[in-house]
């Protein structure tokens, strides 16, 4: 018995030596072999938007359309890649790039190859330009009375990582560079505000960007409204319908190190009723709950505004009070 036993050892390991050589000389990453083809190398990346209030990645629904920039680790162009399709709306999507082995650096943007983009490069990047001469720019036809509407989003986003076998996997991390904001003019008494009797405009030096999304001045522009209307703000106690008026402006992202500011103007003698400066007024409504977040931080997260400013008897603004979103400020001078 103990004969068969040492007989089948033998056997066993006479054979997983003889297998030896056979498994050596199987294909793998860390080898190279002239007869087989490479192994797959180069970077897969994943791209999130949850740099907002909610802090949930908003990316499948938001971006509609994705330009990804590829700089080597000295900053030389190396390509563009773009995706326009329905790959962006499932929640696994990524983008897979076979690259030489190296570090690279990506530049993201997301809603800058659709159709109806707002924003594009100054210069295209091609062979022989540099990561530092990236420029990108709000389309001035966007600023034309003639074609005055709302900006198609715009989101950046930047990574550094090197290549691996089978893919390095890397998240690209998005902001959104654009802001909606609409401004609701309501009289104390009730009174109807006609949304004809006032002229809104935004007044700012940010739209020009660098690869790093820092603004770079190039002269102020106007914002007008690419929608004006009226709005009910309820029912009195007596019955009477509340009728505001309302314009929505779009503006590129604010800064602050910029001086942006928000004019609604009287047309029946041209005097400015509001005229504050735009950030000190939507810092207001920075709650205690994110007293840690740095100001920059919370323009970049909050992206979509609403701000109720109270008239009196004449349609002049009573300097007392705001509605920022769904806060109530109360307000002096010294606070704007």
């Amino acid at each position: 018995m103990k004969s068969a036993v040492r007989n089948t050892l033998s056997r066993l390991i006479g054979a997983v030596l003889a297998a030896a050589p056979i498994i050596s000389a199987l294909p793998s990453c860390e080898s190279i072999y002239d007869d087989l083809p490479p192994c797959d190398h180069g970077v897969s990346l994943r791209f999130v938007y949850d740099y907002n209030m909610e802090y949930a990645d908003a990316f499948p629904s938001k971006v509609d359309c994705l330009t990804l920039l590829v700089y080597d680790a000295d900053g030389r162009y190396v390509g563009t890649y773009t995706e326009t399709g329905e790959a962006l709306r499932r929640e696994g999507y990524r983008m897979k790039l076979d690259l030489e082995p190296g570090v690279y650096r990506f530049v993201a943007y997301g809603g800058m190859a659709c159709e109806k983009a707002s924003f594009g490069f100054v210069q295209e990047p091609a062979e022989g330009s540099q990561m530092s001469d990236l420029r990108t720019a709000l389309d001035a036809d966007c600023l034309s009375d003639d074609d005055r509407r709302n900006l198609h989003p715009l989101y950046w986003g930047a990574l550094t990582l090197p290549t691996g076998d089978l893919y390095n996997e890397g998240v690209v991390r998005m902001m959104k560079d654009t802001n909606n904001i609409r401004i609701v003019l309501q009289q104390m008494s009730g009174d109807k505000v006609d949304v004809d009797d006032f002229d809104f405009e935004i007044t700012d030096d940010n739209t020009l960007f660098g690869a790093d999304n820092l603004t770079i001045p190039c002269g102020e522009v106007l914002y007008r409204p690419w929608a004006r209307g009226q709005t009910s703000m309820g029912i009195t106690d007596g019955g009477r319908e509340v009728v505001a008026a309302f314009a929505e402006l779009s503006v590129s992202r604010l800064m602050t190190g910029n001086a942006p500011r928000l004019v609604v103007r009287r047309r029946a003698d041209g005097r400015n009723i509001i005229d504050l400066p735009l950030n000190n007024c939507l810092m207001m409504l920075k709650s205690e709950l994110y007293a840690d977040m740095p100001p920059q931080e919370f323009l970049d997260r909050q992206s979509e505004w609403s701000v109720v400013f109270f008239l009196s008897g004449d349609m002049s603004w009573i300097k007392t009070v705001i509605k920022i979103n769904d806060w109530t400020v109360r307000i002096n001078d010294s606070e704007l």
